[in-house]
């Protein structure tokens, strides 16, 4: 397999992780701004029974929320982004989607993933995902500097 689909392959895995956490980003941020915490928690911990998390959040919850909701929709923005560049193997973007969508599925993965508090699909599915790209991605880099 040569280098080319190795960072083609890269760049698509990124491409949707990166849609996807724009998506879920916003959709953590709509929560806190129209009121509706309980919906934003249970979206993020979907594997809860989300009556157990019906509730009333104080503020400051919601005001976490959102900022995890601003720091999901960047990050998201940041991995696609790179993945164009990845797409022509960038080493730059590489590091960099690396550095910022792998850091953030280390932490989803030790905390929602090992916790239980996620289904499969798509939070453990995109920590595949980005994993997949980092991989792929760092080993045509080994490749080429072979060369």
């Amino acid at each position: 397999m040569n280098n080319s689909i190795l960072f083609r392959i890269s760049s698509i895995l990124w491409f949707i992780w990166g849609a996807v956490h724009m998506l879920a980003g916003v959709m953590t941020m709509r929560g806190p701004l129209t009121g509706d915490i309980s919906a934003a928690v249970a979206g993020i911990a979907d594997k809860v029974d989300p009556a157990s998390l019906q509730m009333d959040y104080p503020a400051a919850a919601g005001a976490i929320l959102g900022q995890h909701g601003f720091n999901l929709l960047w990050i998201g923005l940041v991995t696609l982004i790179c993945a164009f560049y990845i797409w022509r193997g960038n080493r730059n973007a590489i590091y960099l989607a690396a550095i910022t969508g792998g850091l953030a599925d280390v932490g989803y993965f030790l905390f929602m993933d090992l916790g239980g508090y996620s289904n499969f699909m798509p939070g453990t599915v995109m920590t595949i995902f980005s994993a997949t790209a980092i991989i792929l991605s760092f080993y045509g880099l080994s490749r080429s500097s072979k060369t």
